[in-house]
């Protein structure tokens, strides 16, 4: 999942293999976000390879935790998921404390009350670059949401390199790292924190770590390519 793991930032480097596979981390953990585990996605979780080491302490421990829950789990294990997933993120409280509710604006606003600035901050950047949520019933500013606008500006500069287009590339790059900043990063970090605190099983722990940790890896990876660009 970690895109570092498969490309270096380098001289050498393929950038649209960088690019897909950016794309594809966010694309997987959006998706573990969005939605429980089934049967089809546990099956393809425990035919991945994990690294054993990235650089990065909360990657490494969040791939150890899932590594060591998909070793041993089966068939069962999607139930035992399902709960966990709704006790992690929906839970069974009132209030803004009972969950690990994956909203910016339950991290951002004074009250952690839902559909606040942040949504509409989100709202307003999807529209800038022409991108709909879909179908999805959920505000804008969900996680999933917001991983999967960084999947798009990384097909997006993908597509751009592959057609030469260097600096339309680098204007998806920009975006990208100012979404990362200003707002995964500005949030998530608490997330992860109460993540920890809720989740019961080591697939949960684990990607409350492996999320905060990609999302580290990666905004180093944009600034060492945004400033080879400015140099």
């Amino acid at each position: 999942m970690a895109a570092i793991e498969e490309a270096t930032v380098a001289e050498e480097v393929d950038l649209v293999a960088l690019m897909n596979a950016r794309a594809r981390s966010y694309g997987m953990l959006a998706r573990l976000f969005r939605e429980e585990v089934d049967g089809a996605v546990l099956r393809e979780l425990q035919q991945m390879r994990f690294p054993q080491a990235t650089g990065n302490a909360a990657a490494d421990e969040g791939y150890h935790q899932m590594y060591d829950y998909l070793k041993r789990a089966w068939d069962d294990s999607v139930t035992e998921l399902a709960i966990d997933y709704v006790s992690t993120f929906i839970g069974h409280g009132v209030n803004g404390y009972s969950a690990a509710y994956p909203y910016e604006s339950v991290y951002t606003s004074e009250r952690r009350l839902l559909m606040q600035e942040a949504r509409a901050e989100v709202l307003a950047t999807l529209r800038e670059n022409e991108l709909k949520r879909g179908a999805w019933n959920e505000a804008e500013d969900h996680i999933a949401l917001e991983l999967e606008f960084m999947q798009r500006m990384a097909l997006r500069a993908a597509e751009a390199l592959a057609d030469d287009a260097e600096d339309e590339a680098v204007a998806y790059l920009r975006t990208s790292c100012d979404f990362l900043e200003n707002h995964l990063l500005n949030w998530v970090p608490m997330l992860v924190a109460d993540m920890r605190l809720h989740a019961r099983t080591l697939f949960y722990q684990g990607l409350a770590q492996l999320t905060l940790g990609t999302l580290q890896e990666d905004e180093a990876v944009l600034h060492e390519l945004l400033d080879s660009v400015e140099v």
